[in-house]
C-alpha cells in the first residue's frame, strides 16, 4: 500500500492548529491503511422487491339494509304449505277416473234399435200433451205410464187405429170410447181431454206408418211398462222387436191399413162398433 509522506502529515496538523482544531495526540495517529471506502451509514439501500407491487385491499362494501318485515297477510301466505304440483294433476283427472270406474262397475243398458229406437225420437212430438215420462198432462193428454195405456188399449191394434185416425174421426163415426169401455178406473172418453190429432198418412197426419208403429211401441213397452207385464211377449216379438217383420214391411213402404194382421179385425174388446175408422 502507499504511505503518506511525513511532511504532508505535518503540514496538515499545522493547518488544523491554525484553524483552532487543536493538536490532539489522536490526530497524529496514522489512519488505517485499508479503511473501508464507505461507512455503515453509507450502506446502500435495501434492494427493491422483485415482481408486481401488491395492491391495497378494496374496502368492504357496506352491509345492505335488512328487508322490511312482511305484513301479516303476506307472512301467512308464505308460511302456508303449498299444494304439490302432482296433486293438481291428480285432482283434474278425478272426474275421468270416476267416469271410468262407474262404467266398469255398472251394467250398460242395451241400446234400443228398431221400432223402440224410432219411437223414442218421434215421442218428442207427443211429450207436450202426454208428459216427457208419459205421466199425462191435465186437460191435454191421458197418462201412459204405470200401465195406464195398457188398461185403455189391451191390444196394440186398438191403439194403432186410434193414433192413426185421431179422436175427431172416432167421434164422427159415433165412437166416444176409443179403447176398452170396461176399463179399470173408468173408460177414457175422447172429448174428456184435448183432441188427439190424426197421425196416419191417409188421415192427414205427418207420420209415416213405421214411425207411427214405433211411437206406439215406445208408449206401450217403455212408458207403459208392457215389457214387465206377463202376456205381452208375443206382441213385442210381432210388432216392436228389432227383428219385427211387420216393422220391416212398413219401412219398405207398406201401409198399416193393408197389413193382414190389422186390416180385417181390431182384436175386439167386445164387438167393434160399426163404422169404426179403418174397418171399411
Amino acid at each position: 500500500m502507499t504511505e503518506i509522506p511525513e511532511h504532508l502529515l505535518k503540514r496538515s496538523r499545522e493547518r488544523r492548529a491554525a484553524m483552532g482544531g487543536g493538536d490532539d495526540a489522536s490526530s497524529d495517529a496514522t489512519p488505517a491503511a485499508s479503511a473501508p471506502a464507505t461507512t455503515a451509514s453509507a450502506a446502500p439501500a435495501a434492494a427493491a422487491p422483485s415482481g408486481p407491487v401488491e395492491r391495497a385491499a378494496a374496502p368492504s362494501p357496506a352491509a345492505p339494509e335488512p328487508p322490511k318485515p312482511d305484513i301479516p297477510v303476506v307472512a301467512a301466505y308464505k308460511a302456508r304449505k303449498k299444494v304439490p304440483f302432482w296433486a293438481m294433476t291428480a285432482l283434474a283427472l278425478l272426474p275421468v277416473w270416476a267416469f271410468m270406474y262407474a262404467r266398469a262397475v255398472t251394467t250398460q243398458a242395451e241400446e234400443a234399435t228398431g221400432p223402440l229406437a224410432e219411437g223414442e225420437i218421434v215421442y218428442g212430438n207427443c211429450a207436450s200433451c202426454h208428459g216427457a215420462a208419459g205421466q199425462g198432462v191435465s186437460g191435454l193428454g191421458y197418462q201412459f205410464s204405470d200401465g195406464e195405456v195398457l188398461k185403455t188399449f189391451p191390444n196394440i191394434e186398438d191403439q194403432l187405429r186410434f193414433v192413426y185416425w185421431g179422436s175427431d174421426n172416432y167421434v164422427s163415426a159415433g165412437i166416444d170410447v176409443p179403447g176398452d169401455p170396461d176399463r179399470e178406473g173408468g173408460p177414457h172418453i175422447s172429448s174428456a181431454q184435448g183432441v188427439m190429432p190424426a197421425q196416419g198418412a191417409d188421415a192427414g197426419g205427418a207420420l209415416t206408418d213405421y214411425e207411427l208403429l214405433g211411437v206406439v211401441c215406445h208408449e206401450r213397452f217403455v212408458l207403459g211398462g208392457a215389457s214387465e207385464v206377463p202376456g205381452y211377449e208375443e206382441e213385442f216379438e210381432q210388432w216392436c222387436s228389432p227383428e219385427s217383420a211387420l216393422y220391416s214391411e212398413l219401412e219398405a213402404g207398406a201401409s198399416l191399413l193393408t197389413l193382414e194382421e190389422i186390416d180385417d179385425t181390431i182384436i175386439p174388446i167386445g164387438e167393434p162398433a160399426p163404422g169404426q175408422p179403418g174397418l171399411e
